[in-house]
């Protein structure tokens, strides 16, 4: 299912992607009780990087599973989705029942990719579906598993196209769940998503919003209407926080020092790297360090 890829030099456990034998390569359907019979206890709940997505749904018992220092509660009928880069870390699945779905980024066909937003690190984690959608979603998951498992049946290559058109019906689904009120959210336009895969690129070489102005040809002011039209911030705060994430990534998930972070994130000193971060979070790095190793995750979400 999954093989770790990890080094000394590494600062957290990278999660690569390794199917069954004799599987399509790049997607892999299983329950919950399987993977508990997989995968040691200790190893899911170590914060690990996994380079591939996570679908995860419940239909009995409750779990709590926790993405980037929030953790997230489900239950039945609820879905999350962990995208690639996104560290994570399991609850105890002893009481949990569901299905676990596996899948590479470049399974899915490009159209399908961009229009579930399989790349985008700020689509919701955590989604409770209303009942019409939640039976959508669970056939289509029923679907795929039994597509999955019915290797041997068609030729590989048909196989193969099967599971991609069901993943795709699933994933499309998943990122265009009507809300409370019967609308959709907006799709973000398209200044917005070169704006978040430059900084998603380059967070470590520049803070600066006029850099990525200049590099993507808009002015300033441009990029920040965008990104509040699309994220609700503006976008020297976008920049910020993907700083601050992974800065707290590396806190919380290795012992390098203040001074090796701070080098690592592009800043000139340790000095500013903590006035930076005691600015945005209210604690220093180290004081973060401490906070988060001693108590469990204390931000909390629960299924909407």
């Amino acid at each position: 299912m999954v093989k770790n890829r990890h080094d000394p030099g590494r600062e957290i456990p990278e999660i690569s992607f390794a199917p069954p034998v004799g599987t399509p390569a790049g997607v892999e359907v299983l329950s919950l009780t399987e993977l508990r019979h997989r995968v040691p206890g200790e190893r899911l709940t170590a914060p690990q990087r996994p380079d591939f997505h996570h679908l995860i749904t419940l239909t009995g018992g409750t779990l709590w599973h926790t993405v980037d220092f929030t953790a997230y509660a489900l239950e039945p009928g609820s879905w999350l989705w962990v995208r690639p880069g996104q560290v994570q870390q399991w609850g105890d699945l002893t009481h949990a029942d569901g299905t676990l779905i596996l899948f590479r980024q470049d399974f899915l066909d490009p159209a399908t990719a961009a229009g579930a937003r399989t790349e985008d690190p700020h689509a919701p984690i955590l989604r409770r579906p209303l009942p019409d959608d939640a039976q959508a979603l669970r056939l289509a998951a029923d679907h795929l598993a039994a597509e999955f498992h019915a290797l041997g049946q068609l030729p590989l290559e048909i196989h193969t196209a099967a599971l991609r058109h069901v993943l795709a019906v699933l994933v499309l689904r998943l990122a265009h769940l009507t809300g409370p009120v019967g609308s959709p959210a907006p799709d973000p336009d398209a200044t917005y998503l070169r704006f978040r895969d430059a900084v998603e690129k380059d967070f470590a070489r520049t803070r600066r919003v006029e850099d990525y102005a200049e590099a993507l040809g808009y002015s300033a002011r441009t990029l920040s209407r965008a990104t509040l039209a699309s994220a609700g911030l503006g976008a020297k705060e976008f920049i910020d926080r993907r700083v601050v994430l992974e800065a707290k990534r590396l806190l919380a998930h290795s012992d390098r020092t203040a001074a090796r972070i701070a080098d690592r994130l592009g800043f000139s000193s340790a000095t500013h790297f903590s006035k930076y971060f005691h600015q945005r979070t209210g604690q220093t790095p180290i004081a973060f360090r401490d906070t988060i190793r001693g108590h469990a995750p204390s931000t909390t979400s629960t299924p909407r």
